[in-house]
């Protein structure tokens, strides 16, 4: 039977939208009507924009000031003697704000079911499946690791997350029925890791990509590319939209650097490893073509905890220092058992399609 499905997402870089497109594709090749709404636009006019501004410049200009909101707004409590209590993210205001827009969407598209793919858009579903308001079902697809209090609302029917660690936070901060049916990629990512390598650019020196995401964001990435080509590397940087990083890098000696590029299957293909600092889609496209992860100077806030939720599944290799990222390299680059058991566990996340599971709420 066709459902129709409101997919939520947020033009903040551009993991969310991917997951929400991603989503729509397999929805709509389901035979399902399938609706991708940005929720920024949901907010009165020129608060979305002033909202992705705001967080664009702190991550990038200021990240002591975005550690410090994450931390006092977002980031999960301690648990307390008494056991842990379902966290409530202090987004009230914006998502009051985004409720009768919604509402009006709703009522104009009649969804069978709402999926959302940012925090904010699972904070309004929430609120208003608990108030009776949105009264179809909604889905929630955490696309962190680390899952924080803006995902968590327990007016939401169905946790959808990306890694089992990730389902048990959100188990234990909604008491509302979670799955981890794992990553939402493309499939050309799958398809990287099953078909054989081709030729290296250089068979010499391989292939390792420093992922910046859309917006640029790194700390001292043409340093960084620097000591991997002297280690005897060639370093692609995929610099996003930042044009000023990519001229910086390209004059590194032995490094690429790329814009914004929507090829990334094939760059992973002729890759052997990701250095990462966000765990975030790239990471997660990565471990669906076969790349290890090496986590290096992470972003603030929700990078470094999703990181660290990472390795604590196994998922990456966290790196503190210069040395130890380039031996890390040293050990994930050329094939052997370290390198498989990396591959291996990136694979094993991929357990279920997550639209199928959307559409079994209605």
């Amino acid at each position: 039977m066709t459902r129709r499905c409101l997919v939520l997402s947020a033009s903040m870089g551009a993991g969310h939208d991917a997951v929400a497109a991603e989503l729509a594709h397999r929805l709509r090749a389901h035979g399902h009507d399938a609706h991708v709404h940005d929720v920024l636009t949901l907010l009165p006019p020129g608060t979305g924009p002033a909202l992705r501004a705001f967080y664009r410049t702190a991550v990038r200009r200021v990240p002591a000031l975005y550690t410090a909101i994450y931390r006092v707004f977002l980031a999960p409590p301690p648990p307390r003697p008494d056991g842990p209590a379902a966290p409530r993210a202090d987004t009230s205001p914006l998502a009051a704000l985004a409720e009768r827009p919604l509402e009006t969407l709703a009522a104009r598209l009649r969804p069978d079911v709402v999926v959302s793919t940012f925090h904010l858009a699972a904070q309004v579903t929430g609120r208003m499946r608990e108030r009776g308001t949105l009264r179809v079902p909604s889905a929630v697809y955490v696309t962190d690791f680390a899952v924080h209090r803006g995902w968590l609302h327990p007016g939401n029917d169905l946790y959808l997350c990306v890694s089992p660690g990730a389902a048990e936070a959100a188990r234990t901060g909604t008491g509302r029925r979670t799955a981890a049916p794992g990553p939402v990629v493309p499939p050309a990512f799958h398809t990287v890791a099953q078909a054989p390598p081709g030729p290296p650019p250089d068979p010499r020196r391989p292939t390792v990509l420093l992922s910046a995401g859309a917006w640029g964001v790194g700390s001292d990435l043409p340093r960084t590319a620097r000591a991997l080509a002297r280690h005897g590397l060639r370093p692609v940087v995929l610099c996003g939209h930042d044009e000023r990083l990519r001229r910086r890098t390209a004059r590194v000696p032995g490094a690429v650097a790329l814009g914004w590029t929507d090829d990334l299957p094939a760059l992973m293909a002729s890759a052997r490893l990701l250095v990462d600092n966000a765990a975030g889609q790239t990471a997660l496209q990565a471990l669906a073509a076969g790349l290890p992860l090496v986590a290096y100077r992470p972003i603030p806030g929700h990078g470094t905890d999703g990181v660290r939720h990472m390795a604590a599944e196994g998922l990456t290799t966290t790196a503190p220092d210069l040395p130890a990222l380039l031996a890390a390299t040293s050990r994930l680059v050329p094939d052997g058992p370290e390198r498989s058991a990396h591959v291996a566990r990136g694979h094993a996340l991929f357990q279920d399609d997550a639209s199928l599971l959307v559409t079994s709420l209605t």
